[in-house]
């Protein structure tokens, strides 16, 4: 099938990428000129695992990159719209990008096509696409026939690939069985024995993404609350998660306490989602709390670092490891890192950073301009440093020679925002060690 994904962020490059793995035909488009003409030489804006394997495999074959919007709509008989829907001044979503892709459309549809919405956008947003492509073919004088979908992602950063080629689900929402059906033939060579669509009404779909992952932030900040009790009454959030994850109903998905939930989905959503139910007049109160546990975390954490060192932390040198939201990605989007580091060097503190990925991203634009040291290994790092602060669980940082940790940093101080490490044995080898909901 001939597709046109419109937006190479994260989620059309993914999708547009494992759509082409499968044998379609994938124009993928954006504004971006230089992250095109990056993306014809292979080259992956993003780091993902797999992606630019799967790019290069692809590249000139049944994959293509263009900027080159009306070529890409009279080409294909699917478009997928997946450019970014980033939270605007008022905590709702920005829907400029989509509303402009939906009048270039309109502008560019030559025949008949189902124009699906991938963004994550509030609920009537597919139909607001609908409504203003019919404009503009109304000012063409034109009666091409198109129909609308809704086609939410469900993508975890950091595993996207594998999610993507094996989904637990499909959800679309369509007006038509001929309109899902021809979705469902799009997504049937990732099922190979049993599908897992879910067919429901466009409505629904959009709500779907936000319920999705609001839910999942829920567990997060839930989580965080009962570790911020434990440490108060003197319990151990690391046993109480054991005892709670191992009730089926429960699992130990999205159970783990830390410093919050980062990156461009949840925060974005939680948000829009808020906006969304008090224009409509409801308040709600379960998503309200899980967006303000979620903001305070970061602080308590900041918390244990200043009652150990002071408010003032002239003279003293921190390095942290991991500055990315999540392991397996550059996205510091929204990342925990962010303000820990900047509330550090405010208060005059010295910082030296290693994250396995996300360094040039930081300097480039979450960090810029902030002065911030970067090494090129953990170890170097922590030279001479006052503490450690843990706050992306890289799989590199599992399991360190604490025994040369502590030979190289001028105090044996660790801040743990994952609680990745064994409290006994760096009590054994004369650690201070501060993790998440333990005393």
């Amino acid at each position: 099938m001939k597709i046109a994904i419109v937006g190479t962020g994260y989620v059309g490059l993914v999708s547009g990428t494992c759509f082409a793995e499968m044998g379609n035909e994938v124009i993928c488009v954006d504004v971006d000129t230089e992250k095109i003409d990056k993306l014809n030489k292979g080259v992956a804006p993003i780091f993902e695992p797999g992606l630019k394997e799967l790019i290069n495999g692809n590249l000139g074959k049944s994959l293509f990159f263009s900027v080159d919007i009306k070529n890409a709509v009279e080409k294909s008989d699917i478009i997928f719209i997946a450019v970014g829907t980033p939270m605007d001044s008022s905590g709702n979503a920005d829907l400029s990008a989509v509303y402009n892709v939906a009048r270039i459309i309109g502008k560019s549809i030559n025949n008949y096509k189902i124009i699906v919405s991938k963004s994550t956008v509030p609920v009537g947003t597919t139909y607001k696409i609908k409504e203003i492509i019919q404009s503009k073919l109304i000012e063409r004088e034109s009666y091409v026939k198109f129909d609308i979908a809704s086609n939410p992602e469900f993508l975890k950063e950091g595993d996207a690939i594998n999610d993507f080629m094996k989904p637990d689900r499909v959800v679309i929402g369509a007006e038509s069985e001929i309109v899902s059906s021809q979705i469902k033939k799009i997504y049937a060579s990732f099922f190979r024995a049993n599908e897992r669509f879910v067919i429901m009404d466009v409505f629904s779909a959009e709500m779907t993404k936000y319920a999705a992952n609001a839910m999942l932030a829920t567990k997060i900040s839930f989580i965080n609350e009962m570790a911020n009790i434990c440490e108060k009454i003197g319990a151990d959030i690391n046993e109480v998660r054991k005892g709670i994850g191992a009730d089926a109903r429960i699992g130990y998905d999205f159970i783990y306490p830390g410093i919050g939930y980062g990156g461009e989905c949840f925060p974005k959503d939680i948000s829009a989602l808020m906006h969304m139910s008090n224009l409509n007049g409801y308040k709600p109160e379960i998503i309200t709390s899980v967006n303000q546990v979620n903001k305070n975390q970061k602080k308590l954490f900041l918390d244990k670092i200043l009652n150990r060192f002071g408010e003032n932390l002239t003279g003293l040198t921190f390095a942290i490891w991991g500055l990315s939201f999540k392991p397996e990605t550059d996205d510091m989007r929204e990342a925990p890192s962010i303000f820990i580091i900047k509330e550090l060097i405010k208060k005059n503190a010295k910082v030296i950073a290693y994250d396995p990925k996300a360094i040039y991203k930081s300097k480039a634009l979450y960090l810029k301009g902030v002065d911030v040291l970067y090494s090129r290994d953990k170890y170097e790092a922590v030279n001479d440093v006052n503490a450690l602060i843990l706050l992306t669980e890289w799989k590199e940082f599992r399991s360190p020679d604490f025994d040369l940790l502590k030979k190289e940093m001028k105090e044996p101080i660790i801040f743990d925002g994952r609680n990745q490490y064994c409290t006994f044995e760096l009590e054994k080898k004369e650690f201070e060690y501060f993790q998440i909901g333990k005393k």
